[in-house]
């Protein structure tokens, strides 16, 4: 079974534009909702993240829903620690390819 790892200079996750994700009511609280909208930038992408070097500027102190953890997949999403690794894949298999329109299939291993 692959596990999941975060693809280093990906930040499709990143790309925060509220039309491309229109169910954040079904995962997000109010409050995380008003804190992620005051996170996307005119561009669409998250204003701490630097596109030219493909990182967040503050990865450490990110928002707890930024986090691919099985904790708060499974708050998030009900999916459970079992589940998370094939579940995380999934989503960034289609983020990257909505963002970036690649195949990223393969990555995980």
């Amino acid at each position: 079974m692959a596990t999941w790892h975060c693809l280093k200079h990906c930040g499709a996750c990143c790309y925060l534009d509220p039309a491309n994700r229109p169910n954040l009511a079904e995962y997000l609280t109010p409050e995380e909702i008003k804190l992620y909208l005051s996170l996307v930038g005119e561009n669409g992408w998250c204003i701490h993240y630097n596109v030219e070097r493909r990182e967040c500027n503050i990865y450490d102190q990110r928002p707890q829903f930024c986090r691919v953890e099985p904790e708060n997949f499974q708050r998030m999403y009900g999916v459970n620690s079992e589940d998370f690794d094939e579940f995380a894949i999934d989503c960034c298999q289609q983020l990257i390819q909505s963002v970036y329109g690649v195949d990223c299939r393969g990555y995980w291993s």
